[in-house]
């Protein structure tokens, strides 16, 4: 990429874009634009040499206008505090475009797991839990899995604060194991709605899907399953790639097998059924029907997407284009479904998984799935109609014209004191 995009600065600039088809005042606009609170936190641990290092966390809670605060937490060198500004705010309109009654949050460590033993990372997510109780409740701020953390994580939280609490409350955080409250349906939830909109957007279209090729950047959790569930849909997976680099089969390959040989070697490159070997870059540009880019933000810049060769994209990943990178591939006509319709399907098993826990009252995966499909399609239905109606160009201008005016709505309701 020849320039890295500041994430916070793409959302603000999204949210302008969307305000300019709105009755609605730029003073709220404004209000719409910024984390309410963020949390900047040093958290100091004993490595199991018996050396002391210290870790910079964050929490940002950007809006509770719908309800609490909602967001995952990641482990990650590049996590800062733009970004998680940034991914607080897009969840805030993630969770508004599927119109679930709840806000915006996200949290991050600055570190590479891989770096550190298993006792380590705990003593590390308790230490951070710690910090995060006073902040995080069922009805304040629900926490979740996100980049380079799980169901361990989430299980070793809940515990936290449950102890600390004296209390049972899995409602606290959701991305838990089935056996501590979590839900079924959860682990595939994220690529599950990015195939799900992918579908309704070339159904909109009027493009067949049944042979339609696909290319996946990023094979972690929703990269694969996105893959594996467009090709039982008939589209033919033709191009994946992880950090290592990727492989290239112009007639395809078995996504669930190239899965196990990542699983095996640590990397998809080197898989059997590659026909070549290529670069991140050209996984990106190849000239398919449907791209999914599933790995972190900003992997398409201006220079790239002028590259980009692909009908359909459905952002798995947290804003994966940058918004230069939208306005080339606007002029291309590429349709692109913005990652918080996308990849809101995480959220929304979340959101479900919340109520499960509320309810005491535990759902069937076939039950869990089909309210995720409900919610996508009419999700993508509103996004169509706001597309329409106001004559847009870009998919994601529809998304946000949408979940702003029912974050604005929700918040003139309340009333406005001191």
């Amino acid at each position: 990429m020849s320039q890295e995009a500041n994430p916070f600065e793409s959302l603000q600039s999204q949210i302008d874009e969307a305000a300019t088809y709105l009755d609605i005042g730029d003073d709220v606009i404004e209000r719409l634009k910024y984390p309410e609170r963020v949390l900047e936190t040093n958290l100091t641990i004993e490595r199991d040499d018996g050396t002391l290092e210290r870790f910079k966390a964050f929490r940002s809670q950007f809006n509770g206008d719908r309800g609490p605060y909602k967001g995952g937490i990641r482990y990650h060198p590049q996590v800062s505090r733009d970004e998680v500004r940034a991914l607080s705010g897009w969840m805030t309109y993630k969770t508004a475009i599927v119109d679930i009654p709840l806000g915006g949050g996200k949290g991050g460590i600055i570190l590479d797991p891989d770096d550190y033993s298993e006792s380590e990372l705990e003593r590390l997510t308790r230490s951070f839990a710690k910090e995060l109780r006073p902040m995080i409740g069922e009805d304040r701020d629900v926490p979740a899995p996100d980049v380079n953390t799980g169901q361990r994580e989430m299980n070793w939280i809940k515990d936290t604060y449950e102890t600390l609490e004296n209390t049972t409350e899995p409602g606290v955080i959701t991305g838990k194991a089935l056996d501590s409250g979590g839900s079924e349906g959860r682990v595939e939830a994220t690529g599950r709605s990015t195939v799900i909109a992918a579908r309704e957007a070339f159904d909109y279209l009027d493009k067949d899907l049944e042979g339609a090729t696909v290319a996946v950047q990023g094979y972690g959790n929703a990269g694969w399953i996105a893959a594996k569930l467009i090709d039982e849909m008939g589209a033919t997976v033709v191009a994946a790639s992880d950090s290592s680099g990727g492989i290239y089969n112009p007639d395809g390959f078995d996504p669930v097998a190239a899965k196990d040989h990542k699983n095996e070697t640590g990397s998809v490159v080197g898989y059997e059924e590659s026909e070549e070997e290529i670069t991140n870059d050209e996984v990106l540009t190849l000239d398919v029907d449907l791209l999914i880019p599933a790995a972190l933000e900003n992997a398409v810049d201006e220079d790239l997407a002028a590259d980009v060769s692909a009908d359909v994209i459905s952002e798995a990943a947290n804003g994966p284009l940058t918004p230069a990178a939208d306005e080339v591939l606007k002029e291309k006509d590429v349709f692109v479904i913005p990652d918080i319709l996308a990849n809101a399907g995480g959220v929304t098993v979340s959101y479900f998984e919340w109520v499960q826990n509320r309810q005491r009252f535990y759902w069937s995966e076939e039950r869990v799935n089909e309210e995720l499909e409900t919610v996508i399609v009419d999700a993508f239905d509103a996004l169509v109609e706001a597309y329409e109606e106001n004559d847009l160009d870009n998919p994601r201008t529809a998304a946000y014209v949408v979940a702003i005016q029912r974050v604005a709505d929700a918040f003139a309701e309340a009333g406005s004191w001191p």
